[in-house]
């Protein structure tokens, strides 16, 4: 389960723990993080909007309504020639694999995940700008190959990496390609472009014998035959409320080839409904997509909104056997180990 920042913060004061710590609270079974650009994006967060930070990728983030968003793109007003002369953070690759060890601390309790995400394109529009990046895919089909191709090269470097150095449960990739009403470019562009990418980073967990996990938000139902075909096991995070993802309708097309994460929905559900309305509509979720017993992970279908109500949270929780008392038990517990924590260093 992900928490929009603000939500996040909120149920902290509600629990009294550090918002970084809330989803131990919550009970939540994973437990990953991000090592590429995903970590900028998600992992750094400031307190008030308007606060900036330049990454080593020589992206700007500006904080805007709780999120950082992208203010400047290193590459969006570079010639074929300088693009072409862009260095990943190559040399980082040791701060990056870092990011992971308060992770692995916790492997003998808790499915481990790596997030190598955005994979292929969604990298490169990060770098390029989302217009540029489409057209360069376009009108200079060559030069944007060769640039998706770097970016996944990036990504598989870490995928090796987090490899070699950790036991994982899973590998998570991903990459943004669609909007809530369709995918942001023709399904045939995405195979010819970006699929062969994505199969080479999905490819080195799956030699590992680990399952891979792909998020990709928005209507991206035309190519989820393909990431069968590439090796996805998991899909993230399901938003019910775009043309062809109704997570029941896809679980009885797809369920036997691939297991689900999300669709829980944080538009309409969560911040508006009742409480009745939000046990009423996840039991009916995890019945229909547990059918066959197994194959469906529940969390929202993507972060969950800072104008959804506490107890609409705890009665998502509530439906899947987690209590609210429970919640509050393991937050006495996490406050206990912090004062002993802080007595030890005194």
């Amino acid at each position: 389960m992900w928490f929009h920042p603000q939500t996040a913060q909120r149920l902290a004061r509600a629990l009294e723990i550090p918002a970084s710590r809330v989803s131990e609270a919550m009970g939540d079974d994973v437990r990953q993080t991000w090592v590429n650009n995903n970590y900028a994006m998600e992992g750094i967060v400031h307190e008030h909007d308007g606060e900036s930070h330049l990454d080593i990728w020589g992206i700007q983030w500006t904080t805007q309504y709780g999120f950082n968003q992208i203010t400047s793109f290193p590459l969006g007003r570079a010639s074929r020639e300088e693009a072409l002369r862009y260095a990943f953070p190559i040399d980082r690759l040791e701060e990056l694999m870092r990011l992971m060890l308060p992770v692995v601390a916790h492997e003998r309790d808790y499915f481990i995940g790596c997030d190598v995400s955005p994979c292929v394109y969604e990298m490169y529009w990060r770098l390029r700008g989302i217009e540029m990046a489409l057209l360069d895919m376009v009108e200079d089909p060559g030069f944007a190959s060769e640039m998706l191709t770097r970016c996944a090269d990036f990504s598989l470097e870490l995928s090796r990496a987090a490899l070699v150095r950790y036991k994982l449960d899973w590998l998570w990739t991903g990459d943004d390609v669609s909007s809530q009403a369709s995918m942001l470019m023709s399904p045939a562009t995405w195979r010819s472009l970006i699929k062969p990418h994505l199969a080479r980073v999905v490819a080195v967990g799956k030699v590992q014998g680990l399952w891979v996990a792909y998020h990709c938000c928005g209507a991206l139902r035309p190519i989820i035959p393909d990431l069968i075909e590439i090796g996805v096991d998991v899909l993230n995070p399901v938003q019910c409320n775009c043309p062809g993802m109704d997570p029941l309708e896809l679980k009885a097309e797809f369920g036997k080839q691939l297991a689900f994460m999300g669709g829980v929905d944080t538009q309409g559900l969560l911040p508006t409904g009742s409480v009745d309305d939000v046990r009423r509509a996840t039991s009916r979720l995890m019945a229909g997509m547990t059918r066959d017993g197994g194959g469906y992970i529940l969390a929202a279908s993507h972060t969950v909104p800072p104008e959804t109500p506490d107890e609409n949270v705890f009665a998502m929780y509530q439906e899947a056997g987690i209590s609210r008392q429970e919640i509050f038990d393991r937050a006495a517990q996490i406050r206990r180990e912090i004062a002993v924590q802080a007595g030890e260093r005194h």
